[in-house]
């Protein structure tokens, strides 16, 4: 299968290309620039487009058979509110538009726990613990509302194409490896109502990725792609009662589990976190 990577010269998107071409696949690295790096001979195939150009990242998807689209502002940090919701929701909306138009029939794109709002907002809302795919967004910022249109955007698609499957996983802070969760968030103990403890490591991201794209399922899903368990110390339940006790418990927060339920992901995608 070719494969193409927006975001290629992003972390997640450079992850989501070493594993695909360690599986055997073909891969187009799509990126607005790709820096000074030298690049390797039998390394992917790279395009300079844009995801706001739409005719510029038609022609980068064209020929592959499957797109996985990481490019967008991951935050609304270090952007003025409106680029941060113009450029994920319009580069999201560019990305199936060509990609089907193309032909392409699987896809995966790049969304975010925030999509039901948590750690932009001014204090996380929740119906229950864990959270799942079903639960109500509160979404009040740029990233938040951007990543929960992205995911409308795919409804809206899915309806129109049929045949078209397209996964959106919602990552929460990939890093390489759970300690560096730890040394974010547990000084961070009066904000909990904005992260609660979860992470993703970019292994499984990447692995997330190229599983969605083989899945058995049509139409549109999403997804949690998180840890399986938080990065505090003490028991999940505890934390909940601690932190939330208004909030109930209507799943499994044993031991040290996840406040987000990976068990979608686990039945229609066959995917589980790594056990740390």
């Amino acid at each position: 299968m070719k494969i193409a990577v927006t975001g290629g010269n992003g972390r997640v998107g450079r992850a989501v290309i070493d594993l695909a071409r360690a599986q055997g696949h073909g891969v187009v690295s799509i990126d607005q620039a790709f820096g000074d790096a030298a690049e390797m001979p039998g390394g992917p195939d790279r395009r300079t487009a844009d995801c706001a150009d739409f005719d510029a990242l038609r022609a980068a998807l064209d020929g592959c058979d499957a797109l996985v689209h990481m490019a967008a502002i991951p935050s609304p940090l270090r952007h003025p509110a409106h680029v941060v919701h113009n450029n994920n929701v319009a580069g999201s909306f560019n990305a199936l538009e060509a990609a089907i138009g193309l032909g392409i029939r699987r896809i995966c794109q790049a969304s975010s726990v925030n999509a039901v709002g948590l750690a932009f907002g001014r204090r996380g809302r929740f119906d229950y613990f864990p959270l799942d795919e079903a639960h109500p967004t509160y979404c009040e910022d740029p990233y938040s509302l951007s990543k929960w249109i992205c995911e409308a955007q795919a409804d809206a698609f899915a309806r129109r194409h049929p045949d078209v499957t397209i996964a959106s996983l919602r990552f929460h802070l990939v890093v390489p490896q759970r300690a560096q969760a730890e040394a974010e968030y547990l000084p961070r103990e009066d904000e909990a109502d904005k992260h609660l403890w979860g992470y993703t490591l970019l292994a499984d991201a990447a692995r997330a990725c190229l599983t969605s794209l083989a899945a058995p399922f049509t139409g549109h899903q999403a997804f949690y792609i998180t840890g399986a368990d938080t990065v505090h110390p003490a028991p999940s339940a505890e934390l909940a009662a601690r932190h939330f006790p208004d909030v109930p418990v209507t799943g499994d927060l044993g031991g040290r589990n996840s406040f987000f339920s990976g068990a979608k992901a686990a039945r229609l995608l066959g995917f589980r976190p790594t056990v740390p």
